[in-house]
């Protein structure tokens, strides 16, 4: 089994790092020439610790050879700009490539490890490359699926006895969103403008948003593309899924406040949306999984299934402020609060015969916990405003600022302390236009 808490690898791989051998989750990187090693354009990998294992060098260095569904894998696959490609070559290839990079990477294995120029050509440190995007999403769905972040944004601006609309408990509601402002980890997000109104003002303005947000989201991969009119049945949603990643939807709260009525967000939700560089499959969850809340009423049949289908899962929101030069936790709180599951999302998203592409990305939408300080969004845990943020350099935070840095973490622990985890995805707001 290839989450086995006791497997070791003969790379040093420090406690509690995010990237042990149990992981092995993918993703895209290319290296710049410098004075001591050539340059490579994309390639796709596999973090391992603090290194990156290169698939491309891998095969070519004839690890793939003679295993069977690998001996065929086109190389041209393992040099592309995103994983779309890959994943479209199917579970059975995803899950051989896994088993063969554990099998390599085991500590009592010499193949790779005892071969220092083929260790040189495969294994490469992330501080030395680039970490692209890893999927190039045709689509995108975000979600609203977490109770208590409904319940408290309905609070706020609607009436706390009926936060959550009549629809709410019974289908898992939805936007879709703009595919091609995601950006990968790292990159900056410039403070967008657009049209806001104040309560007390009689007409709005145009300039740039004075209510700029993060929102704590686990965003899906889909891995298996359906024809239009085919619905997916919730016993085999999970099917279509690749894997997992970590979302940052950057949030315009005041252009959102004065434009989503009545047909939803728009560029109080377009300007930007951060992925994590790294996609940890759903195998590499199983350990994880865990039975979801209470759904009263019960979902209709063709949103009931049997079994967990929800995972244990830390996330963390972690705010650098303007300047400083140390980061402070500010939101801590898990996966398994979702109301409605990932399977459950594809299944209604596919219900009424929507295709699905591969390389489609779901993001959860945000996930807030019941504790104050578990809240996945700047909205809730300053209360709109009304109760701003302290932060230990005793200044506070109503909404971010322009050089505030965002940086948002999750991960499982298995029954030995090993994580599996997702690294990180954080953006620097910039100033806008």
């Amino acid at each position: 089994m290839l989450t086995d808490p006791a497997l070791r690898s003969w790379i040093d791989i420090a406690p509690g790092h995010p990237f042990p051998l149990q992981n092995l989750p993918f993703g895209v990187f290319e290296r710049e020439a410098t004075a001591g090693a050539p340059g490579t354009g994309p390639r796709l990998g596999v973090a391992i610790g603090s290194y990156v294992l290169d698939l491309y060098a891998v095969q070519q260095q004839g690890f793939f050879d003679g295993v069977g569904l690998l001996a065929g894998l086109p190389p041209k696959v393992l040099r592309r700009r995103s994983l779309n490609r890959f994943i479209g070559l199917g579970r059975p290839v995803w899950r051989a490539v896994r088993q063969r990079l554990s099998e390599l990477l085991r500590h009592d294995n010499p193949e790779l490890r005892d071969h220092e120029d083929a260790v040189r050509a495969c294994l490469l440190r992330q501080t030395d490359v680039q970490l692209l995007q890893p999927i190039k999403p045709r689509n995108y769905t975000d979600f609203y699926s977490s109770i208590e972040h409904a319940t408290n944004v309905g609070s706020m601006f609607r009436d706390p006895a009926n936060a959550l609309l009549p629809n709410w408990r019974h289908l898992p509601v939805a936007y879709h969103g703009r595919a091609s402002s995601i950006v990968v980890s790292g990159t900056p997000i410039c403070r967008p403008q657009g049209q806001r109104k104040a309560p007390d003002a009689e007409a709005p303005t145009f300039g740039p948003s004075q209510q700029l947000d993060f929102e704590l989201e686990v965003g899906f991969v889909v891995g298996k593309g359906t024809t239009l009119g085919s619905p997916v049945p919730i016993a085999e949603a999970e099917d279509h899924i690749f894997g997992v990643l970590l979302f940052n939807d950057w949030s315009a709260r005041d252009l959102q406040s004065w434009e989503y009525a009545p047909l939803g967000p728009f560029l109080g939700k377009n300007f930007g949306s951060s992925v994590s560089p790294w996609v940890v499959t759903m195998d590499a969850l199983e350990p994880f999984r865990v039975p979801g809340p209470a759904q009263l009423p019960t979902p209709l049949p063709y949103l009931q299934v049997p079994g967990p289908h929800h995972f244990d899962l830390q996330l963390e929101v972690a705010l650098l402020p303007a300047g400083a030069t140390e980061e402070v936790v500010i939101s801590q709180t898990n996966f398994r609060h979702l109301y409605w599951s990932m399977a459950q999302q594809l299944a209604h998203h596919a219900s009424n015969g929507c295709n699905l592409e591969v390389g489609d990305l779901y993001a959860s939408g945000t996930i807030s916990g019941p504790t104050p300080d578990s809240l996945g969004s700047m909205l809730e845990l300053a209360w709109r405003g009304t109760r701003p943020l302290p932060l230990p350099d005793g200044s506070e935070r109503s909404f971010l600022l322009d050089g505030d840095t965002v940086i948002m973490r999750g991960y499982g622990e298995l029954s030995n302390g090993v994580r599996i985890g997702f690294g990180e995805v954080r953006g620097m707001v910039l100033a806008g236009l």
